[in-house]
């Protein structure tokens, strides 16, 4: 199939009895139908996964190589020596890349590492000790250099607090960014490749309604390609993420492909917010998890037209280290599909982790990712089957 250079969402269908969607989004790199999982490649690889490991689990499109981290290392001389991130790190499909603006939040709680001020964040390089002075423009030249079809505006996420005028401060920032990183994708479209590039914007605001309404009115007010709503609470504090998420979501445009910055702790919470309207979703929790043990553990099954994950298991994860596994030869999760579950045991599983070796990550991160993306797809199948119905 010929790929377009273009960036283009099409809803195809709607759930009758909630706020779920179907969209098919058209980028140079190919085609993905929401409600879909990015799993996330921070650092221009996926921990313990191959970019064929992850078509063969599922994934559509990923998060790959973060602004900030790239700066650093390898740099932005490699990458666009490379082609970019796609050709660096070998996945051909979509690629969603982040701002930075994440990390120079987490960053800024230590002033010697990073400093932000009205027209970015000054941080420091871990090893060389460098001043980097990130603004709006070096935040988009960046990712027009990492080649992703989909960029993120420069904005200051959100910490949780009391302290409104701290928040209002933060949200100012995140508008004024934005009006800079509009003004810079409209003299540059592209990447440095010459593919379309589709930007987003981002709703901040914290847990007051009233910010997160304002944010989002400006934010639409821009036209952008797709929105995203980020800030601390969201994917961390899952009940405040869908209240947050019903109050802006009237305000958001049909035709904008709608993103949660950190969602997906565990499958039940991409059910959570597709149904409230959300489209697509990042999180390392599901790679991280499984590293340290935690593996996806439960079934689907259907409730008041709608889907759930069920479990057993507390927060729906076999903890894999534990000793009654040790003779255990059924697969991790029954019926699941997944290359781990249909070549190994509990057992085996239990082995591997016990001898720290790299074969159990291996494993341990394929059945995650897959549940993850198996997710998704049954909330496809119950959308189509709702809107025929």
């Amino acid at each position: 199939m010929r790929r377009m250079n273009t960036f283009k969402t099409e809803v195809l269908h709607e759930h009758p009895d909630n706020h779920a969607r179907i969209t098919k989004v058209s980028t140079p790199h190919g085609e993905f139908t929401t409600p879909c999982f990015m799993p996330v490649a921070t650092r221009a690889y996926l921990n313990l996964m191959t970019p064929r490991e992850l078509s063969d689990a599922g994934s559509q499109i990923i998060l790959g190589g973060n602004t900030y981290h790239m700066l650093l290392t390898p740099g932005m001389d490699v990458i666009r020596e490379a082609g970019g991130m796609h050709p660096f790190m070998g996945w051909q499909g979509p690629m969603l890349t982040d701002s930075g603006g994440f990390q120079v939040f987490s960053l800024s709680k230590d002033s010697d590492l990073c400093r932000i001020d009205d027209d970015g964040a000054h941080f420091k390089h871990p090893k060389t000790g460098e001043i980097i002075h990130m603004t709006p423009e070096v935040s988009l030249e960046t990712q027009k250099i990492i080649g992703a079809d989909i960029i993120m505006a420069f904005d200051q996420c959100t910490p949780d607090t009391d302290d409104k005028k701290v928040v209002v401060e933060a949200m100012d920032k995140t508008h004024r960014w934005l009006q800079q990183c509009v003004e810079y994708q409209d003299k540059h479209p592209t990447s440095a490749y010459g593919n379309r590039q589709a930007l987003f914007g981002i709703i901040q605001g914290a847990y007051f309604r009233d910010l997160r309404e304002q944010c989002a009115e400006t934010i639409v007010s821009h036209n952008l390609d797709g929105i995203a709503i980020g800030g601390e609470s969201i994917g961390f504090d899952m009940q405040k993420t869908v209240e947050i998420v019903s109050w802006v979501r009237p305000l958001l445009p049909r035709d904008k492909l709608r993103y949660t910055m950190g969602v997906g702790m565990g499958p039940q919470d991409l059910l959570n917010v597709v149904e409230q309207g959300i489209d697509v979703f990042d999180c390392v929790a599901p790679t991280r998890n499984a590293r340290h043990g935690a593996l996806y553990n439960g079934r689907i099954v259907k409730k008041n037209n709608w889907i759930e994950f069920v479990s057993d298991e507390p927060r729906a994860r076999l903890n894999i280290k534990k000793a009654i596994y040790a003779k255990d030869e059924r697969p991790i999760m029954e019926d699941c599909d997944c290359y781990t579950c249909q070549t190994v045991s509990r057992s085996y599983m239990h082995y591997l982790f016990r001898e720290k070796s790299v074969a159990y990550s291996n494993f341990a991160c394929i059945h995650n990712v897959h549940v993850m993306n198996k997710t998704c797809e049954a909330m496809r199948d119950c959308i189509n089957g709702a809107a025929d119905a």
